[in-house]
């Protein structure tokens, strides 16, 4: 089993790698990268499926040398959670920074300013998932190195 878990630990990090680099990329042109969101729901899966084959590990017996390990493997699906919170909320930070109540509100103005507030948008959305992704990755490394033993 142990093979099994350095295995989806490698693909957590290696995905994550690619997200924060493809996200870091979008977010400096800024451009929206539908490849991008693809490789964050990727590396959200691939996050709950380190968790699950650590818990499938665990029932089945087995458990890693250290205990560390389930910090490592639990707290990238917390860092998603609360990544995602944080993206939803972007939307209404930007709107309150240019003084707009809501996003009705917002149809009432020009045409430019309307595209202006959508790419703001986009791009804090991107650097919050960006970010963390770069936390995943680093944490999907702690777990590949924490997950002898099982």
């Amino acid at each position: 089993m142990e093979g099994l878990i350095e295995v989806l630990a490698v693909l957590l990090s290696a995905l994550s790698a690619v997200t924060a680099l493809v996200g870091a990329w979008a977010w400096w042109q800024v451009r929206s990268v539908r490849s991008f969101w693809v490789l964050v729901r990727a590396s959200q899966t691939a996050a709950i499926s380190l968790a699950v084959g650590g818990g499938v590990a665990a029932v089945l017996g087995e458990r890693p040398g250290d205990g560390l390990f389930w910090v490592y493997a639990l707290v990238p699906i917390g860092v998603n959670v609360v990544a995602e919170q944080l993206r939803i909320l972007s939307a209404q930070s930007v709107l309150d920074a240019r003084g707009i109540e809501s996003a009705q509100a917002l149809g009432g103005r020009s045409a430019a300013e309307q595209q202006s507030v959508v790419v703001a948008i986009l791009r804090r959305e991107t650097g919050v998932m960006t970010l963390s992704a770069g936390v995943v990755c680093f944490l999907a490394l702690r777990a590949l190195g924490t997950a002898a033993g099982f």
